[in-house]
């Protein structure tokens, strides 16, 4: 008989033990393990069952089977991968401490404890409380002071007059998408502005007028940017201090916390391009559960926020391209695991299609949908566009207007140059400087409506006027000979071989002769482009070239902008390349003769798709041709990365109430280490494991944080960044940060990983934990140390210039190209 202890253990393993599976072959091969009790004869051994379950009785008190290395996944059991092996005298007192410890575990499991439970509770409040303590503090310091000052300060003039603009529903032109201006102008109506404020220059006071509306939507989206790189950086490295660190590393910059504080596009656009980042974060940290609802929200999330970046500025083409990679890399992924079959391979390919793409192109068009109908009234920005498009708004010359169809002599005209952004043929009664051609009348393009734009068509050989009733009416024809006199200075436009002032190929075109008397020069042929719409020239229809007939060249404009002698209007040439250019391309506009019936205009308006694509030609246009006007301050992206030069947002001597904009040195040039620190690390850790070294787990699981989650924000970086050495548009330190948003990210991910890397490599466990924790807290302190030292640059500063040893910023101009 066995002793009661044995007994119970026998039935216990005998319970838990599942049943031998059948015909499953090798895979389910098992070694018999016998249970020898004291008192019992040996069991006679069996070679051909050796290593194999068989059907044949055993008596259970005699032997007990277990397997031999691991259990099946299906199979585990209470006993597998253990052999139990009992010494004489000691099965009692052994089996039953076994017993023990199993009765133990199975109540446990049970009857969880309640500490467990609380300590878990106590954990996720202390994350949430992380992450509300991060974003309390984030928003601390962006609506600290932010009604000072009380002007209008730097871009402000533009923005806040844009936002003016949708209040008022005046039409106007940007090169940014439209996006960012509607919703400063919904911030400022829904906070009781009315639109009234002028917004003409830099130090202007509000006086009574509400800004803080807008003023507060900017800092309240400028808020949320550290909250979202803290949760960023959190998904990536699964790390409470990375993340802290980044968080703080974003809340101390003084740079960021001026950007969030004023009318500006910044804020709102590096609002939409960190959401855009960590929804594509998270819905890659669904990829277990796809199609989930959680699933499916943060995919939608991502292309909300694309189209959000996008509407705002072109600049939000840079995180598409990110998230695009990543989607690819993906998709590659999925289709390269044949566990799954190509119909789930299509289905994550459809849903990526609908939610990265379908659904930020129909927001993208709808944001410009509202904003073409919320702008129906004419405003400065019509001469941008073409004449079909003016005429549908309301105010404007063409709107509802009723003009002569065909052009005939003696009418007074203005002509405008067919490509986007150049504007209306235009004179005024400046003249050339010396040493730029012959000193005669300047004639440029002009991109607003003006008396100077109006020109009076007449024969290249009369002087007779066309609009004396007695004469009949003459139309101007495909081949005419004709002159153009300007009306409001009586000079004719002219051309010779003098080269134009800033294209040295091209000839100079000027404003000549007295009261419409001048010379040969004077003449033009008149070309139609189109010539399905007959001989006649049509108003707003007829694409014309204008051939000078000395020279044989063709009036046009080159785009280029001219000095402030030419009032920076745009370059009018005539060129010897007869080559056909939009820029050599007119369309008569505006139409006056009082001796023709008129037509309206209504016919001509265009459909939204065209005004859509029109729009977008005048923006990637005017984007392109933004230069620096003569002593305005600019950057060069190689000054950013090592916060070279700051750029004055208010004020310039010592009696002005002076905001600067700079990043905080201290963690600016922490991140331009870590970028280099991170490029050396990620290369070794990489070549390592390239060549298959055997890495210990953990460090191989912080390498792998180092490469994957450091790697998508250097991504980041890098498309945020260098994209802008080839741009040839004027350029401004504000550009640097989005980019600057992810080298802060990277800079927590790296040196939280380095410093748990340096805590392994030491013996002591408790020595360990001190490295890590005194490395974090360091770079803490110092990120916030730095920022009270600083912070007057963002918050304000009044009284003596650093140079002065009474200011309180004297010893912090560390660069002599700081400028404050």
């Amino acid at each position: 008989m066995l002793c009661a202890s044995c007994r119970l253990l026998v039935a216990r393993a005998a319970t838990t033990l599942p049943a031998p599976p059948r015909g499953r072959g090798p895979a389910f091969r098992y070694q018999r393990r016998e249970l020898h009790f004291p008192g019992h004869p040996e069991p006679p051994s069996n070679d051909s069952s050796a290593g194999r379950l068989t059907r044949q009785s055993v008596p259970l008190g005699r032997r007990v089977i277990l397997r031999r290395g691991r259990m099946p996944p299906a199979l585990g059991g209470g006993l597998a991968g253990s052999e139990l092996r009992f010494r004489r005298g000691r099965c009692g007192s052994q089996a039953a401490r076994v017993v023990g410890r199993d009765v133990a575990a199975e109540t446990a499991a049970r009857n969880p404890k309640r500490p467990a439970r609380a300590s878990r509770l106590f954990k996720a409040a202390g994350r949430w409380a992380l992450l509300a303590l991060v974003t309390l503090l984030s928003f601390a310091t962006r609506f600290h002071r932010l009604d000072q000052p009380a002007h209008i300060c730097w871009d402000e003039t533009h923005f806040g007059k844009m936002g003016s603009y949708y209040i008022n529903r005046t039409f106007f032109f940007d090169v940014h998408p439209p996006l960012g201006k509607m919703l400063i102008g919904l911030a400022g109506y829904l906070s009781g502005y009315d639109g009234t404020f002028l917004f003409q220059k830099p130090g202007d006071k509000y006086e009574h007028h509400s800004y803080m509306g807008m003023r507060g939507f900017c800092a309240f989206l400028g808020s949320w940017l550290v909250p979202f790189a803290y949760l960023t950086v959190l998904d990536l490295s699964k790390s409470f201090p990375a993340a802290l660190l980044t968080a703080a590393l974003l809340t101390f910059d003084t740079g960021c916390l001026t950007l969030s504080q004023y009318i500006l596009l910044d804020p709102i656009l590096m609002f939409f391009i960190m959401a855009a980042m960590l929804s594509m974060v998270k819905y890659n940290s669904c990829a277990d559960r796809p199609f989930s609802a959680s699933w499916w929200s943060w995919l939608s999330l991502t292309g909300i926020s694309l189209a959000g970046a996008l509407g705002v500025k072109f600049v939000g083409l840079f995180i598409i391209v990110q998230v695009g990679l990543n989607t690819i890399s993906d998709l590659w992924h999925l289709f390269g695991d044949l566990s799954l079959s190509l119909v789930t391979v299509g289905k994550h390919l459809t849903a990526r299609i609908l939610c990265l793409i379908v659904l930020p192109l129909a927001l993208y068009v709808a944001i410009f949908a509202v904003h073409i109908t919320v702008l129906n009234k004419s405003g400065p920005g019509d001469g941008f566009f073409s004449s079909a498009f003016q005429a549908r708004l309301s105010g404007n010359n063409l709107y509802n207007a009723s003009i002569p169809e065909h052009l005939a002599y003696g009418s007074v005209i203005t002509v405008k140059n067919f490509r986007m952004a150049i504007g209306y043929l235009h004179s005024h009664r400046h003249l050339y400087p010396e040493g730029v051609g012959a000193r005669q009348q300047q004639v440029t393009t002009y991109l607003h409506k003006d008396y100077n734009n109006l020109w009076i068509i007449k024969k290249h050989n009369t002087n007779s006027d066309p609009l004396d009733p007695s004469f009949p009416v003459e139309f101007v024809r495909h081949g005419d000979i004709v002159r153009l006199e300007h009306k409001e200075t009586s000079r004719n436009l002219h051309s010779h071989y003098h080269e134009a002032p800033l294209t040295r190929k091209h000839y100079q075109v000027t404003g000549y002769g007295i009261n419409g008397t001048g010379d040969s020069n004077d003449f033009w042929r008149i070309e139609v482009i189109n010539r399905k719409f007959g001989n006649r020239i049509k108003v707003l229809r007829s694409r014309i070239r204008l051939i000078h007939l000395v020279t044989g060249c063709v009036l046009g404009s080159s785009g280029k902008v001219l000095p402030k002698w030419g009032w920076e209007q745009l370059e009018v040439t005539c060129t010897p390349y007869l080559k056909d250019t939009l820029n050599s391309i007119w369309n008569v506009e505006d139409h006056i003769n009082p001796k023709l019936p008129n037509i309206s205009l209504d016919v001509l308006q265009p459909s939204f798709p065209e005004i859509l694509l029109e729009s977008h030609m005048v923006m990637i246009r005017g984007n392109n041709g933004l230069k620096p006007k003569d002593n305005e301050f600019t950057s060069k992206p190689w000054h950013w990365p090592i916060n070279y030069q700051g750029l004055r947002f208010s004020g310039a001597n010592d009696t002005d109430f002076r905001v600067y904009l700079l990043g905080n040195p201290v963690i600016w040039w922490l991140n331009l280490v870590s970028i280099a620190l991170y490029l050396l690390s990620g290369s070794i850790a990489a070549i390592a494991i390239q060549r298959g070294a055997q890495l210990p787990a953990e460090v191989e699981g912080l390498t792998k944080i180092l490469l994957r989650g450091g790697g998508q924000v250097l991504l980041g970086w890098v498309l945020h960044y260098f994209p802008f050495f080839l741009m040839g548009r004027i350029l401004y330190f504000h550009h640097y940060f989005p980019a600057m948003l992810f080298s802060s990210m990277l800079t927590g991910i790296l040196w939280d990983t380095l410093l748990r890397l340096c805590a392994w490599a030491l013996a002591s466990s408790c020595l360990a934990r001190g490295v890590h924790a005194l490395g974090i807290l360091s770079l803490l302190l110092g990120a916030a140390y730095s920022f009270y030292l600083f912070h007057p640059l963002a918050y304000g500063m009044v009284g003596p210039l650093a140079q002065d040893p009474e200011s309180p910023m004297a010893g912090l101009r560390w660069l002599e190209s700081w400028d404050f």
